[in-house]
C-alpha cells in the first residue's frame, strides 16, 4: 500500500476511534469496537462498528478552517480530516450500533493523491 493511502487511513482510524473512546461512552463497563478490513477491486473499505451512545459524524459540522485559530471553536477537525482523506465516510445504525464505513481508493491515490 502507498504511503500516502497508510497515512490517511491511520489518521482516520485513529480520530475516529478517539472520538469513540473520549465521548462515545459514560460508563467504565467493557465495550467491544470491531474494525472490519477489506478490499473490493481496489478500492480499501474500513468498517468500524462500536456499541457507544449513537452518533453520526458524517453529518458533524464543516468547520471553518479559514477563520483566525483563536476564533475556531476546539474540535471538529478531525471529523474533516477524515472527509478530507477518506474517498468514502457513511454511518449507519443497526442493532444498537454505531457503524462507519470508510472506502479509500489504492489504485491512483484517491481523496488525497
Amino acid at each position: 500500500m502507498a504511503p500516502e493511502i497508510a497515512f490517511a487511513v491511520n489518521v482516520s482510524v485513529d480520530e475516529l476511534l478517539t472520538n469513540t473512546i473520549s465521548y462515545g461512552y459514560d460508563d467504565s463497563d467493557g465495550h467491544r469496537i470491531e474494525m472490519t478490513v477489506w478490499m473490493e477491486g481496489s478500492v480499501l473499505v474500513i468498517e468500524l462498528s462500536d456499541d457507544a451512545k449513537p452518533y453520526d459524524p458524517t453529518a458533524a459540522p464543516h468547520p471553518d478552517i479559514d477563520a483566525p485559530i483563536e476564533k475556531r471553536p476546539i474540535g471538529g477537525l478531525g471529523v474533516h480530516f477524515v472527509r478530507v482523506l477518506m474517498d468514502g465516510f457513511r454511518y449507519r445504525r443497526t442493532d444498537g450500533r454505531n457503524v462507519v464505513t470508510l472506502t479509500r481508493e489504492t489504485r491512483n491515490g484517491g481523496a488525497a493523491g
